[in-house]
């Protein structure tokens, strides 16, 4: 799939930071060679990211507060937290990237991460990583439309290998895929395209209980459809703003292209 030069700026904020995969990576520079806008405004990124490192822009954090700051993000591994914003900031400490003004937030953060709350509800969960891959513009982290691109790009980011199917004679078009974390633990998640609708669809092993429990549950969260459904030996959850009946259409599509296991 070829992407516009909005979408390739997006991803030169990624690429700055070295957070973009081998695919993504590859598709950006390819385009930076034949784009001069796009080049212009990545050198110019680059030069206000050095600018913003300039040790008078900051200050750097005393070794004491360091070593309080991550002792106290090491002692939040024991609760519950959300593993993204966790590695986040023990990260920026561990390579002294946070500067002394934000210390005290860094600390307020910290003790936060350690106060032990409820985990919120699984299907809650769900609707509000769907809402926030597209407020965040962040729909995927692996962009094609190849199934065979897709799958293996999971492999070594999960401890299992989710079922990758293309629909796109279907009506449902794959467009790539991305790592997620739900309740804890990493997920794979599909994006599919229906005309403007996107579906993300999150997958993962399937609990004991879970296992032969093949009867689709369908509700409405915060004006989101959502299907939830195991086969396979995988649990699926399919998050959109399409019609129950066409989210119905496309697990069905789904489940038949896949190979008993």
């Amino acid at each position: 799939m070829t992407l516009s030069c909005a979408d390739m700026k997006v991803l030169l904020h990624g690429h700055l930071d070295e957070e973009l995969d081998a695919a993504n990576t590859l598709q950006l520079e390819n385009h930076l060679r034949t784009c001069a806008a796009c080049a212009d405004e990545y050198q110019r990124l680059k030069k206000l990211q050095a600018a913003l490192r300039q040790d008078g822009l900051r200050y750097r954090a005393s070794d004491a507060l360091h070593a309080r700051i991550m002792g106290a993000l090491d002692s939040a591994t024991a609760a519950p937290v959300t593993p993204t914003i966790f590695r986040w900031w023990q990260h920026l400490w561990r390579d002294r990237r946070l500067g002394l003004p934000a210390a005290a937030f860094a600390a307020g953060l910290a003790v936060a991460l350690i106060v032990p709350r409820q985990p919120p509800n699984l299907e809650q969960e769900l609707v509000s990583e769907h809402i926030r891959s597209l407020q965040a513009n962040h729909i995927t982290d692996v962009t094609t439309s190849d199934q065979h691109t897709v799958k293996p790009w999971f492999t070594g980011r999960l401890n299992f290998s989710p079922p990758v199917v293309d629909l796109a004679s279907e009506g449902f078009a794959l467009t790539g895929g991305r790592l997620d974390y739900i309740a804890g633990r990493a997920v794979a998640a599909l994006v599919y395209k229906r005309r403007e609708h996107l579906v993300n669809l999150f997958i993962w092993p399937s609990e004991k209980s879970e296992l032969g429990a093949e009867r689709a549950q369908s509700t409405v969260n915060n004006g989101y459809n959502t299907l939830h459904w195991s086969g396979n030996g995988m649990t699926f959850w399919a998050i959109s703003d399409l019609s129950s009946t066409e989210l119905e259409e496309f697990m069905h599509r789904f489940q038949a292209r896949l190979t008993p296991q």
